[in-house]
């Protein structure tokens, strides 16, 4: 499939269904951290319309005044902004969401931690989330990446909910991601995916293509003398 993971310049998602052979591409208005050529430094909403995409996976859209930690700043703003401008940021966020879960593809996953209701309100054609998860529910090792706390909403359209793949119960997963400290990377830090998530993702998502017509022997035999070829040049 031809997939687009908006908002991500970690590479994690967009190379987790890479991996598993997807024409897949990241987006940003920020550069990729990894430098792959599968990136695109634009609004993902100017990306949306340069191709006709399969899927589109938002995976970390700015939701810092749309989640339900952040509403107090709605009536109290934090020293270097104005309450004018809090409410302008969250119209500006709602209307993104907007656009990414309403987005013209047939399967499209939004991830955002749980909204207020201002935010709720400014959504067009808003629906509860599809499924929360935590990144533990997909973690093997409890020293790795994965086992960690933070609990992740999934909007879905034209995809089915996660079934979590990890072997932890979520009693030593660690609270990394809210006791992070304070600095200029905090939230890049914060908003950084999980690998054992994305694999999931990549698996179980990547797979859902039923809809997909089938190829014919001769497309299939053609398919692997392209792959081939290409293989012959490295």
């Amino acid at each position: 499939m031809k997939i687009l993971i908006a908002c991500e310049i970690s590479g994690i998602v967009r190379n987790a269904f890479l991996e598993r052979g997807h024409d897949v591409w990241s987006c940003d208005i920020q550069a990729s951290l990894d430098r792959s050529n599968r990136h695109i430094q634009d609004d993902a909403r100017a990306v949306l319309k340069m191709d006709s995409w399969d899927m589109l996976v938002v995976a970390h859209p700015p939701c810092t005044r749309l989640c339900n930690s952040g509403v107090r700043w709605l009536t109290t703003p934090p020293p270097d902004k104005t309450l004018a401008e809090m409410w302008e940021e969250l119209d500006e966020g709602a209307a993104f969401f907007s656009d990414m879960y309403n987005a013209d593809v047939p399967r499209i996953a939004v991830e955002n931690p749980v909204m207020h209701k201002h935010a709720k309100e400014r959504i067009e054609g808003y629906r509860p989330f599809s499924q929360s998860v935590h990144p533990w529910q997909f973690a093997t090792d409890e020293t790795g990446p994965d086992n960690v706390k933070k609990r992740t909403c999934l909007w879905l359209r034209g995809l089915p909910k996660l079934t979590p793949t990890g072997t932890l119960d979520g009693s030593t997963a660690r609270d990394d991601i809210h006791r992070a400290s304070p600095g200029p990377d905090r939230a890049k830090r914060r908003s950084t995916f999980f690998p054992g998530l994305a694999a999931a993702m990549a698996e179980q998502w990547g797979e859902h293509v039923a809809d997909f017509p089938k190829l014919t022997a001769w497309q299939s035999a053609a398919a692997q003398t392209v792959t081939a070829n290409q293989m012959a040049l490295f």
